[in-house]
């Protein structure tokens, strides 16, 4: 449900009421959770937000956000915890085991199927169909996805094993799992570990039923020769390796920037070993933001940028490098074949950012907010502040007597909205004109929305890319492009681009008063290919795009 981008349509506070009801709701559902478990998942002073989102198939789904990590989602009036909880709570939904490479196609939007379900001695744990439960690793209880039973343990055992076994809703490295802290799981020993690797996968099953990956049974050896190094140090080898082997045979030049967290989850899984498993936790890093850094500064392989706030993304890559050049696949590699990821198609990853305006709280409106407990510098929507403007005229009884039009204006209006000079003569004024004189009055701000990230909120309006076209020389034009970067474009990508389209020489500068952006420089008048490359290949709004009508005249010498 959540293996592609979503887009969030409101985000706001809970109330006292619908808190309290929330948890009602939870130990409802979840009966095994304690009083104090539900004190410590939903505290009663600390901070709790609903965001209403809809999936990229069009589902409506509420997210309940604390500490800026979603703890539940509801989908059709049904609660279900996210991978965070449950690493708090790993006993609280009863738990399908399965082997590490099975997890790879449960992020990438597969069910579970039930030839790569580990049973344990004691049996499948009981569910009827439609119960919620969890799927965990071998190895490790903390569970790594979420979903719904497809039919009962009964059936399950009935039909030999074979077919459906867990409807998958969200799972670890998906995108409801971005929109958190990014945290890997914890390691939960298995308190009888000889007992879960008892289960053996039967993997002609497993290939008829989209699980290709061989797991590792117990007793097998994947190394031909012991190896001496500690655990951190094989696994620190085994990010070098995934790291190199997915630059070499899966980044392609027109895919950057790419994120760093779709780099390691498309990528570099993608090039993990059969039986091994990528665990960054378990490295000397222990974060991808230091392992990529050390990638930069040390093997200068390739260069991060923060192209927008809290967003990594890889932006360039050393293709000759001697150390990448020399790289050789593993002979024992087999690589899956993706044919989405063979078609063209799927090169441009790159999706704009949904922008919506916003207006702040100023000082001297706050005393207007104050009924809607709106602080100085919130940020409100157009329609939120609609409706807080009209609550506060109906419950002051404001509204004009005679006509329904007007809106008497009382003292706190006065203040608010009128000038000085319009103390002693303005009594009533109309709708809109209240409205549009309270917008006025508030400080721009935007929020900037990238697929699959949290929503950023930031001061002014959104400053839109311009291009203009300027004279060198005699009769010499050049298209100069500023602002790229908050869009998440980078602009040495953008200048190899029309380099190549337009066969014309290409240059980055800085841009002047502006630190960390650089503008790109074409020569001659190119706006008409610029305004296909952001318009149409990129997506970017056209009215966040300044001087689309410098394109040449037809008829007229670029």
């Amino acid at each position: 449900m959540f293996a592609k981008a979503f887009r969030v349509k409101s985000n706001t506070v809970i109330k006292g009421s619908d808190r309290r009801k929330l948890k009602a709701d939870i130990s409802a559902t979840f009966p095994s959770l304690s009083a104090e478990d539900l004190n410590e998942l939903i505290p009663n002073k600390v901070e709790l937000n609903i965001v209403k989102i809809y999936t990229h198939k069009g589902d409506a789904v509420i997210l309940y956000v604390l500490h800026k990590k979603p703890i539940f989602f509801q989908l059709e009036k049904r609660l279900f915890p996210t991978v965070y909880t449950l690493w708090q709570y790993p006993a609280m939904l009863p738990a399908f085991v399965t082997w590490p490479p099975v997890m790879q196609k449960l992020a990438g939007g597969a069910d579970l199927m039930l030839p790569g379900v580990v049973v344990p001695p004691d049996g499948l744990p009981e569910v009827d169909k439609g119960d919620c439960c969890a799927v965990t690793l071998v190895m490790n209880r903390a569970p790594v996805a979420v979903g719904t039973a497809a039919v009962s343990c009964a059936e399950m055992r009935n039909s030999g094993m074979k077919g459906k076994g867990v409807n998958i809703l969200h799972t670890y490295m998906d995108q409801l799992w971005a929109f958190g802290d990014k945290s890997c799981p914890p390691v939960m020993p298995v308190t009888n570990t000889s007992a879960q690797m008892e289960g053996e996968m039967d993997e002609e099953e497993c290939d008829k039923e989209e699980c290709e990956d061989e797991p590792v049974k117990e007793g097998e050896d994947t190394n031909e020769e012991e190896d001496s190094r500690s655990p951190q140090e094989q696994m620190d080898e085994l990010l070098l390796q995934c790291f190199l082997h997915a630059l070499k045979t899966k980044v392609k030049k027109s895919q950057l920037p790419l994120l760093t967290g779709t780099f390691l989850a498309n990528h570099m899984m993608s090039c993990c070993p059969k039986g091994k498993y990528l665990d960054i936790k378990k490295s000397s890093y222990k974060k991808l933001s230091k392992f990529l850094h050390c990638m930069q500064k040390e093997h200068s392989l390739i260069q991060v940028k923060e192209l927008c706030k809290g967003v990594d993304s890889i932006v360039e890559v050393d293709w000759r490098n001697p150390e990448l050049l020399s790289f050789s696949i593993p002979e024992d590699f087999e690589p899956e074949k993706k044919p989405e990821e063979e078609s063209g198609a799927s090169e441009v990853q790159y999706q704009p950012p949904e922008i919506t305006p916003l207006y702040g709280v100023s000082a001297r409106l706050e005393p207007l907010f104050q009924d809607a407990q709106k602080k100085k510098g919130t940020p409100l929507k157009a329609s939120e502040v609609r409706n807080i403007i009209t609550e506060y005229v109906k419950k002051n009884d404001l509204v004009h007597e005679i006509n329904k039009n007007y809106v008497n204006i009382n003292p706190t209006l006065c203040d608010c909205l009128l000038e000085k000079s319009e103390y002693h003569e303005v009594e009533m004024m109309k709708w809109d004109e209240l409205f549009s004189r309270t917008l006025i009055k508030m400080q721009a701000c935007h929020e900037i929305l990238f697929p699959g990230q949290p929503p950023v909120v930031k001061k002014g309006q959104m400053e839109p890319i311009d291009i203009t076209v300027a004279s060198r020389g005699s009769n010499k034009k050049v298209t100069i492009i500023k602002n790229l970067e908050s869009f998440g474009l980078d602009p040495a990508m953008i200048a190899d681009t029309l380099q190549h389209q337009v066969q014309a020489s290409c240059v980055l500068q800085e841009c002047p008063g502006a630190k960390n952006r650089v503008l790109v420089q074409v020569q001659g008048n190119q706006v008409q290919q610029i305004s296909k490359l952001l318009l149409d290949q990129y997506k970017i709004p056209r009215k966040y795009v300044l001087g689309l009508d410098k394109a040449p005249k037809a008829g007229k010498k670029k």
